[in-house]
């Protein structure tokens, strides 16, 4: 069976760091492009990060450039989202997503996480 977990949300006080982890079961993350999507109440997901399969190319949101890093260790099967100097507009559930690198950029995937919720407050 085909699965992304997510891991590592919480609630966490602004300016703090939090790593999102996204492990992989049933399929080999290594040829997919795996990306960051984010959903906070009452607004549309939006996509945050993305890494490709091979040359390690990535993408960020205007939103979190400089404050996020995307990783992918192949070996563990497991993608990474460190975030850092959060903000209270951080808030939001996140999602991990696989498929083609530029396709996953444009938000079209193949597979789903469940999500995990990140919450950013005093």
């Amino acid at each position: 069976q085909v699965q992304l977990v997510e891991s590592g949300g919480g609630l966490v006080q602004p300016g703090g760091s939090l790593r999102l982890s996204c492990a992989a079961s049933g399929f080999t993350l290594d040829y997919y492009g795996i990306g960051w999507f984010r959903q906070a109440p009452g607004k549309e997901r939006e996509g945050v990060s993305c890494i490709s399969s091979s040359d390690g190319r990535t993408y960020y949101a205007d939103s979190v450039k400089g404050r996020f890093t995307i990783s992918r260790d192949n070996a563990k099967n497991t993608v990474y989202l460190q975030m850092n100097s959060l903000k209270p507009e951080d808030t939001a559930v996140y999602y991990c997503a696989a498929g083609p690198y530029f396709a996953v950029v444009a938000g079209v995937v193949d597979y789903w996480g469940q999500g995990t919720q990140v919450t950013v407050s005093s």
